[in-house]
């Protein structure tokens, strides 16, 4: 094989097994189809969206690839385990595992309740921590893959002007437990890594757009030095890469992409 030809195959994911949390919609649909595109079988875990995540599954063996869809809680230690059991059982093993379920519940600090608190660290920080581990055993025993957690710009930073510290903070959590799970996994060939984007065009995005046009236009958008906010597209590529053999010495990083927001 050429150098040429091998370089186009650093990317490729063909043979490989990877889970998607959150998979039915927005950034994990994408990040599932791309997986998709590069050759990977695809588990999509869903809490709720059981119908849209089929829909997903379905775009996938129309490529030409297996899928699965397993309806789960990440904040669940039993569901958690029982994801990463099921998957092995079917596949029988684990390569890549994309942390991206995730909630978000506005609120000034002063008003945030308790339960909201919780609730926000149970799915976001408590969640990658269960679904990390239950595969990570499985990761370590095969003596190999990959975990990619979505953090956020907001791990990094206090955007503004909406209020959600919770958010802030479970973030800044994920972006610390992908650098320490690094650091102990390495030893077992696992690389973890996580990606920090800024605004991205989701479902959810959308509604504050319709509800508040001036943030998103004016906040959001105007914040980054590309002028705007990105798509889930655009976060595939980086996905692709720290899953893929051509990130092999790429461990314990925080990728950006942001369009620059976090500059200024």
């Amino acid at each position: 094989m050429s150098a040429t030809a091998d370089y186009r195959a650093i990317f490729s994911l063909a043979g490989k097994t990877a889970i998607v949390t959150g998979g039915s919609r927005g950034i994990g649909k994408a990040l599932a189809e791309g997986f998709a595109a590069h050759g990977a079988n695809v588990a999509i875990m869903v809490r709720e969206t059981v119908d849209r995540a089929e829909a997903v599954a379905a775009s996938i063996r129309a490529q030409g690839r297996e899928a699965m869809v397993i309806k789960a809680d990440v904040s669940s230690e039993a569901d958690t385990q029982r994801i990463a059991d099921e998957v092995t059982a079917r596949w029988g093993h684990i390569d890549i595992l994309v942390n991206n379920a995730g909630i978000v519940l506005p609120a000034a600090a002063e008003d945030c309740t308790l339960d909201d608190w919780r609730r926000t660290m149970a799915v976001n920080l408590d969640g990658v921590f269960l679904m990390s581990r239950a595969v990570g055993q499985q990761m370590i025993r095969q003596k190999s893959g990959s975990i990619i957690s979505v953090g956020s710009m907001s791990g990094r930073i206090v955007n503004w002007p909406f209020r959600h510290a919770a958010y802030n903070v479970s973030k800044a959590g994920v972006h610390m437990l992908t650098k320490c799970l690094a650091t102990e996994w390495a030893e077992h060939n696992i690389r973890v890594n996580a990606i920090a984007p800024a605004y991205i065009l989701t479902e959810l995005t959308e509604e504050v757009l319709r509800e508040h046009p001036d943030v998103v236009n004016n906040s959001w958008a105007k914040g980054a030095v590309q002028n705007r906010i990105g798509s889930v597209d655009e976060l595939v590529g980086a996905t692709v890469y720290l899953a893929s053999g051509a990130a092999s010495f790429t461990t314990g990083e925080i990728i950006t992409i942001d369009g620059g927001l976090t500059l200024r």
